[in-house]
């Protein structure tokens, strides 16, 4: 029972597997494991775990992120149904700096998603009914908090479908180039 990292297109940002043991009683999977991440030196100090409940297919929230110093690490995990999931590079130094990655994360699968810190996180339910589970390196601090306009042309996500369901908050979310514009060394996590 030993977790797979899988690397991406955007630096720092990891697929993770597991290999469950299966008997006539069900399956049993190790979710997380200290030296596992250790030894890729990922973080490993989860301040928070947090779940999201969703429950209507193609709710959309995010992609979110915190600034400044209280950017934060991410891994996340389908619980129950499915989603498609988003990595959004905000780091300006690095070579993916406005690029994404996407992959599906799910009950059946039980796939997970590390997002380092400079990153944006997303999502869209799949199904009725999707339970997303955060481990969250940091403190919420709403005064931190923000996120990037999930129709950016200039990031240009490929959504599966479009969202039936958004916060009016996340659907006034900044574009890149707002972001960019703002001058704001604090507005981009991790710098």
């Amino acid at each position: 029972m030993t977790l797979r990292f899988t690397p991406t297109g955007i630096d720092g940002t990891w697929i993770v597997d597991t290999e469950p043991f299966a008997d006539d009683r069900g399956a049993f999977a190790r979710i997380f494991s200290l030296s596992d991440f250790r030894k890729l030196g990922l973080e490993t100090g989860w301040r928070q775990i947090s779940a999201s409940s969703n429950f209507v297919r193609g709710t959309l929230r995010g992609p979110h992120f915190q600034r400044g110093d209280r950017s934060e690490v991410k891994l996340v995990r389908c619980e129950r149904g499915s989603i498609f999931d988003v990595v959004v590079d905000l780091r300006p130094s690095s070579p993916s700096f406005g690029t994404y990655v996407s992959l599906e994360l799910s009950e059946a699968n039980r796939r997970a998603v590390y997002v380092p810190k400079g990153c944006a996180h997303g999502f869209m339910t799949l199904e009725d009914d999707s339970v997303v589970n955060y481990f969250i390196s940091e403190d919420f601090d709403a005064a931190a908090s923000s996120g990037l306009l999930w129709c950016d042309e200039e990031v240009g996500i490929e959504w599966p479908f479009a969202p039936v369901r958004i916060s009016e908050k996340d659907s006034r979310l900044p574009r890149l180039a707002d972001l960019r514009a703002a001058r704001d060394p604090g507005v981009f996590p991790g710098v």
